[in-house]
């Protein structure tokens, strides 16, 4: 059963068409890749899932509720099944990596203190933090803040974990720990998960399917296999790394030559 359906959804900004008519059903329990290079369309579907945008036209339904239409009481609601790990981390540098993980759970329950420190805990523990709860922000590398991002995202034991490109600005061998550390959450928390980027190694290895976006529509969604396989100019041009202007290199080269000359003469 499709927790979240994207119909016939369209978004403009001053006239120019961004999002041009998407489908798209993702699964309960699946782990869907939003998977295309910069430009394609990627985070402003994304905004429109976690209701950040309004869209031109169409409809996004999480949970069974159209949350381009609904009220701010049945947004609010459905938000707090929605945990998100942004690109740049986002947490408040004035805080400790537990208070960041404890703000939600302070803000929005009655729990004690105690129950709170408790599952602050867990959290930070799920994510291999567990020792540096104590620690700010700026004393973390740059992988333990996306550790400490998806700590804070779980805090309300979302339904939905939602991922911003999540191995940006991390080295391979880091990017490659953290895509362990997704499907292990996946799996011990039974969530939707919706993750954001253009790293292919990442999204290989940790996609159920992928949804392919190229100027705002997609070219193609599908499992991990029928994406690496299609034969689709455009996909095969992305998983090949075939840069668009190519053709245009032996020009280049013989303009940079002139001018390289034109300085010869100069001098």
């Amino acid at each position: 059963m499709a927790i979240i359906s994207v119909r016939d959804l369209v978004v403009e900004y001053d006239g120019r068409r961004v999002l041009d008519g998407l489908n798209l059903d993702i699964e309960a329990g699946e782990t869907m890749v939003l998977l295309g290079g910069s430009g394609s369309g990627k985070s402003t579907l994304l905004r429109q899932i976690l209701g950040l945008e309004r869209a031109h036209s169409g409809s996004v339904f999480v949970k069974g509720i159209d949350i381009t239409r609904c009220s701010q009481a049945e947004l609010r609601r459905v938000r707090r099944s929605v945990g998100v790990a942004f690109q740049s981390a986002a947490l408040f540098n004035s805080y400790s990596i537990k208070d960041n993980v404890a703000l939600a759970l302070r803000e929005h329950t009655a729990l004690a203190p105690s129950i709170i420190d408790l599952m602050v805990w867990m959290k930070l523990a799920g994510v291999g933090l567990a020792e540096f709860g104590h620690l700010h922000p700026q004393e973390l590398s740059g992988g333990m803040k996306k550790r400490a991002a998806v700590a804070r995202a779980l805090a309300l034991d979302p339904e939905i974990l939602v991922f911003d490109e999540p191995s940006a600005g991390l080295d391979p061998i880091v990017a490659a720990e953290l895509d362990e550390m997704i499907l292990l959450l996946k799996r011990a928390y039974e969530m939707t998960v919706i993750v954001v980027t253009h790293e292919l190694p990442s999204a290989f290895r940790i996609a159920d399917r992928i949804a392919m976006l190229y100027k705002g529509s997609f070219l193609a969604v599908g499992t991990k296999d029928e994406i690496r396989n299609s034969q689709h100019p455009r996909i095969r041009q992305f998983l090949d790394r075939v840069p668009d202007k190519m053709a245009e290199a032996p020009a280049l080269a013989a303009s940079f030559e002139k001018y390289v000359r034109a300085q010869e003469v100069n001098l």
